[in-house]
């Protein structure tokens, strides 16, 4: 693009900007920063099918109010095309507290109505797994939730569900895509706030979620058990603590700090149960107040992270822990040899091994929860019971067909609740697991890198693999396209993957190791990547 050309196409940009914030950053990097203007304005966001994310700002590769019209515009003619019925059945629209998050909610609608299509929009801040469950409440053709989900506090984002209240997969990302791209994200018609096509949500989705909380429960004989919670700044906070009492669980210990929707994110750096520190005010709650358990939703409440008490002090759960605890449970209190599990490539192993011994179906599938909902609708001779993801996403019901970490917070005071009952603790119950199933040391490690170079980093090793990693002998490599993931697994009990993250600048590590620590095998994995 030449200087004249950018130019141009950032000041026609500016004159179709409708927020004057957006508005004067465009307008300092026209006169000031071309450099930076350039990276605006070189491409557009891609959409794929974790949907739109980016941080908020100006220009075809930031998130604001034009590249969400553009988007909604797409989703419109999609919808048009291959839904007989979409005007009518129309799509379900909810938003999280992030900065515009409204604004976004309000565009969509108004993009669908003009299109003629039935725009129902919640009327407040809602997390993801409501949005996702509404869906089939109300029998909608799709649905829409502005978020970033655990992104950092500048980021906001744009995911599309299927009717089925499932996440879009492949082809459906690209056929959305197509049709985005031959939209002018400055000239999208909207229809004004009040038309009649754009219907605003009261309150009886979040009731009727909240009836059917208490079906998560397989021991509700079980007495409650004291549970410290953090929202992070999210949208979660006041449907858990509500569904908690639905449940008949009492009232757990908030974080107050923590507990309203702030965008800001203010005593966060990075709003994502599994960081560094992201959960020392809850633990920190859960001391003072003798708590068993400490809970944290991310800030749109789809995952769901833990901390439990040990001889040695409080420790965080690692995702997998998590599954094998909720997994177990499940399994345990159920029958049947029709039932289904499914986790993803990157997870542990163990989930196998737990329905092995149940004598249920296991399957893995590709990385992330959408995967997970299309292995559920592959098999649907199968009764599925569970679903989990390693990055803390759980299903522990049949509906939504996403994470809920909600639901998978009520189940697992439960599981917390019965381990109490039976004079034992969640240590515990992971260390009998440890001497059914072998001990399974998982160790995750990212390498940060740009995203073009991540992939071809991973495509050197697909060429050219390794035939030993850290003196570990390769004994069979496998490859998994369509997730862009490499599994190693190797000699003495250490299972290696690696693939460019979808989200993020980075490639991501995944060891486990069946009684031996994978940590050194991860380090020269990591090696391998950036020499």
């Amino acid at each position: 693009m030449t200087s004249n050309d950018l130019l141009s196409a950032a000041r026609a940009w500016l004159a179709a900007e409708p927020d004057d914030d957006i508005a004067a950053e465009l307008s300092a990097l026209i006169e000031d920063d071309h450099i930076e203007l350039e990276s605006r304005f070189a491409e557009r966001l891609q959409f794929g099918t974790a949907g739109l994310r980016a941080a908020v700002g100006a220009g075809p590769m930031r998130m604001n109010r034009l590249v969400v019209r553009q988007a909604a515009a797409g989703l419109a003619e999609h919808l048009l095309r291959t839904e007989p019925d979409a005007a009518t059945r129309g799509v379900v629209i909810g938003y999280d507290a992030r900065r515009k998050s409204d604004v976004f909610a309000l565009d969509t609608a108004r993009v669908l109505a003009a299109r003629g299509i039935r725009a129902m929009i919640f009327d407040e801040v809602v997390p993801t797994p409501l949005l996702a469950w509404s869906i089939t409440g109300v029998g909608a053709g799709a649905g829409v939730m502005v978020t970033a989900s655990h992104n950092p506090p500048a980021d906001n984002g744009y995911k599309v569900y299927l009717d089925s209240g499932a996440q879009i997969v492949s082809p459906i990302d690209s056929e959305i895509a197509d049709a985005i791209a031959s939209i002018d994200p400055l000239t999208v018609p909207l229809a004004d706030d009040a038309d009649p096509l754009i219907e605003h949500l009261d309150g009886s989705l979040r009731e009727a979620y909240l009836a059917a909380v208490p079906d998560v429960r397989l021991r509700p004989d079980v007495p409650p058990i004291s549970v410290a919670y953090t929202a992070l700044h999210g949208v979660g906070g006041s449907l858990l603590v509500d569904a908690f009492a639905a449940a008949g669980l009492g009232h757990p210990s908030v974080v107050e700090t923590q507990h309203q929707p702030d965008g800001s994110f203010p005593t966060v750096s990075f709003p994502n149960p599994e960081e560094p520190g992201a959960m020392d005010e809850v633990i920190a709650l859960a001391e003072r107040t003798g708590a068993v358990l400490a809970l944290a939703n991310d800030p749109d409440a789809d995952r769901l992270g833990a901390a439990i008490p040990t001889a040695d002090g409080w420790r965080r759960l690692g995702g997998d822990e998590i599954g094998w605890l909720l997994a177990d449970h499940i399994l345990d209190n159920g029958s049947g040899d029709d039932r289904l599990v499914v986790t993803t490539l990157v997870s542990s192993s163990m989930l196998a091994s737990i329905a092995a011994s149940h004598g249920v179906h296991a399957v893995e599938t590709y990385t992330g929860f959408k995967w997970i909902a299309r292995a559920i609708a592959e098999h649907p001779e199968l009764r599925f019971v569970f679903g989990y993801e390693q990055a803390l996403g759980y299903l522990v019901c049949d509906r939504p067909r996403d994470k809920d970490g909600i639901t998978a917070a009520v189940l697992l005071a439960e599981v917390a609740a019965w381990a109490i009952a039976s004079g034992s603790s969640l240590a515990e119950r992971l260390d009998d697991l440890a001497a059914l199933h072998g001990r399974h040391n998982i160790v995750e490690r990212s390498v940060a890198m740009p995203p073009s170079e991540g992939i071809l980093a991973v495509d050197r090793l697909r060429t050219a693999p390794p035939t030993s990693i850290d003196e570990h002998p390769v004994l069979t490599t496998s490859d998994y396209p369509e997730a862009g993931l490499l599994r190693f697994v190797l000699a003495g009990g250490i299972r290696i993957q690696v693939r460019p993250s979808g989200t993020e600048p980075k490639v991501k590590i995944y060891g486990e190791g069946s009684g031996v620590d994978p940590t050194a095998a991860v380090d020269a994995m990591a090696s391998l990547l950036v020499g």
